[in-house]
């Protein structure tokens, strides 16, 4: 493992020399300057981990030297030392950016603990970074539109969903009760080119059998007692858009054989009409009844 990289900034010949001597015992790779040009000037290039800078230098005093390097380099850890400062000067450094605050004269440990505080902050930022990229991917792996798992199964059908969702074909969708048939439906749906059209569900079950026809491919006027005007159906309504079909095993069988055509031929038939109309630009989802291709 590399050393840590720190740069003494001070005007003291001894204080770099007492602080240099220190750090190396402690293990740390060190390097010093003597004003705050000098030192802007090594940190451009020197790539060092933490700064120990002292609070008046000439050239560039402490807080001109770290409003610089808090603009050029926010990431770095800088570290103020000085026996002519206040609580509102140590306030104003770490405001500008200053990790922490020195006051001369300081022992040993003071500085090295407050080395390996630095440290330890650096390394929980280092984790928390790790943990957030691979919180992302495992979102990315496990999540889908406003899906969440947490099983490999469902990473799979996150895939086909993401497969089939641009391209114009009837998809089958099976699962228990409550696992999210719908979800699934309406994530096939924005996320292809057809989510600026409508999204229709219907569920199959819910409709009266004697309705259901009507209710699906439309009726025209005096189809019946009560059609005193055309009424599109759901395939209608879902023109350039995806129908979701519900509990589709519900349907009769003789509905089910004009489902089927649909499906195939892409026409429709309204209640009471003589001829069919072209859908040719829908997307079909059912839960039950496998048309072309199942999820």
């Amino acid at each position: 493992m590399a050393a840590v990289r720190v740069l003494i900034i001070d005007d003291e010949e001894n204080m770099r020399h007492m602080l240099q001597t220190m750090l190396n015992r402690a293990g740390y790779e060190t390097e010093t300057a003597s004003d705050g040009v000098e030192g802007l000037r090594m940190i451009e290039t020197g790539g060092f981990d933490f700064v120990l800078c002292d609070l008046r230098m000439p050239k560039m005093d402490c807080m001109t030297f770290l409003k610089k390097c808090s603009e050029k380099y926010p990431e770095k850890t800088f570290i103020m030392m000085s026996a002519y400062g206040t609580i509102e000067t140590a306030l104003e450094a770490m405001k500008i950016g200053a990790y922490d605050y020195i006051s001369k004269p300081f022992k040993k440990d003071e500085v090295l603990l407050t080395l390996k505080k630095a440290e330890e902050r650096e390394r929980l930022k280092e984790e928390n970074i790790r943990l957030q990229d691979q919180l992302k991917r495992v979102e990315q792996r496990y999540s889908f539109g406003n899906i969440v798992a947490r099983s490999e199964a469902m990473a799979q059908v996150f895939d086909r969903v993401q497969s089939v969702s641009d391209h114009k074909t009837t998809v089958l969708i099976t699962g228990e009760s409550g696992t999210g048939k719908e979800l699934i439906a309406k994530a096939i749906h924005s996320q292809g080119g057809r989510a600026p059209g409508p999204m229709v569900a219907i569920n199959c079950g819910a409709i009266p059998e004697n309705l259901l026809e009507s209710e699906l491919f439309g009726y025209k006027k005096g189809a019946f007692t009560d059609a005193v005007r055309d009424k599109p159906g759901h395939f209608e309504e879902a023109d350039k858009g995806t129908l979701f079909l519900d509990e589709i095993g519900e349907l009769p069988l003789s509905l089910q054989v004009k489902l089927l055509r649909v499906l195939q031929e892409e026409e429709i038939t309204p209640l009471g009409g003589t001829g069919t109309k072209k859908q040719a630009q829908k997307r079909s989802t059912s839960g039950s009844l496998p048309p072309h291709r199942k999820i």
